[in-house]
């Protein structure tokens, strides 16, 4: 016989939690955040009702703030939408940021070239379907390495990124530049541009479309019930008669397409051009967004719109309170982590066993 003595702190898997008590959860960990980031603004010496108050209005306090703030809101949704099934078939799309930029760049072809050729209305309609297909093959790529051959998604999706990025900043400085040495490329045709609706550009009816589609798909559609199957164990889906390897490029060209879409929209919408940041590191804080949302797509409404508070909220600050970039960081960063760390909370629990022993058999 001999004694083991037994760790101090253990993780364990909890059951599931009454709603009431996940929403208190989630709750606690908002007030957290706004208790830390007041200790920040007031270890700098600034008043954290004002700055609290400053993020609000000037996200949310005039029409033309929340114009902005629903610019910023549209391509986090749409491509939190689009990885959402990568994620819950458990392949890790890292490469949303190379996706949205590989649909920019098809579609400002079109723009750039067929403006001339296309009325307006067939030129939008080409140049998102151009996006669409451009972002699905992109990629569709590491998808068919991951089904033929087993390939690490998460680092190809990721390389993927880099290398597009590098392919719009060689059009910036060569085939696409405009004026000669300014390593721009020319804006948009009026009639490659997005129509605005209440003031913002169309792309927000485009998304909260996509939202109910993607919530139907994934919920009751032989796909998305695919999806779901080998997302909790390949092996059950290919004892089930499913091609998983087919499975796995048509969820990711799925993906890809709706990626592409975003930088469709982000191209003609937002910025009415092309650049080596298009897509602005949104293809990285969507993960966050999908994953604050348990990948529900009507949750990621409600987070992105969030998200774009506080970034807009941040910008003013620094405007207003004379606040540096890096402390809004600072405070979009501590309402990620507690926003994240509750989810730990809500599926793990500590057990405390400090000095506890167990005694077996020899």
């Amino acid at each position: 016989m001999h004694e083991v003595k037994t760790p101090l702190i253990r993780l364990a898997k909890r059951d599931a939690m009454p709603a009431w008590q996940v929403w208190c959860i989630r709750g606690s960990s908002f007030i957290a955040a706004i208790l830390l980031g007041a200790l920040i603004f007031l270890v700098l010496g600034n008043n954290p009702i004002s700055a609290y108050g400053t993020i609000l209005s000037g996200s949310l306090g005039k029409s033309t703030a929340i114009r902005q703030t629903v610019k910023i809101a549209i391509p986090l949704l749409g491509t939190a939408l689009a990885i959402a099934p990568c994620f819950k078939m458990r392949f890790w799309n890292i490469g949303a940021e190379g996706q949205i930029t590989a649909g920019a760049v098809a579609a400002s072809y079109f723009a750039l070239f067929w403006a001339d050729r296309l009325p307006g209305p067939a030129l939008i309609l080409v140049m998102a379907a151009a996006g669409a297909v451009a972002g699905g093959i992109w990629a569709l790529v590491p998808a068919f390495f991951k089904a033929k051959w087993g390939t690490n998604e998460t680092l190809f999706t990721l390389m993927m990124n880099y290398i597009i990025i590098g392919v719009v900043r060689w059009l910036q400085g060569g085939p696409w530049e405009g004026r000669p040495g300014s390593q721009i490329i020319p804006q948009f045709d009026s009639k490659a541009v997005l129509p605005k609706v209440l003031g913002v550009h169309c792309g927000w009816i485009i998304v909260l479309v996509l939202t109910v589609v993607m919530f139907i798909y994934m919920k009751y559609t032989k796909q998305g019930y695919e999806i779901a199957v080998i997302g909790e164990s390949e092996n059950t889906a290919r004892y089930a008669g499913m091609n998983v390897g087919a499975i796995i490029m048509r969820t990711m060209f799925l993906s890809g397409a709706i990626s592409g879409l975003v930088g469709f929209i982000v191209a003609s919408g937002a910025n009415n051009t092309l650049y080596d940041g298009v897509a602005a590191g949104v293809g990285f804080t969507a993960i966050t967004v999908a994953w604050l949302a348990q990948l529900n797509p009507f949750a990621m409404i409600g987070i992105s719109a969030l998200l774009a508070v506080l970034e807009k909220g941040a910008d003013t600050l620094q405007t207003r309170m004379n606040v540096p970039a890096s402390i809004s960081d600072i405070i979009t960063g501590i309402f990620l982590f507690c926003m994240l760390g509750c989810e730990f909370f809500i599926n793990y629990r500590l057990i405390l066993r400090g000095g506890h022993k167990e005694v077996t058999g020899a």
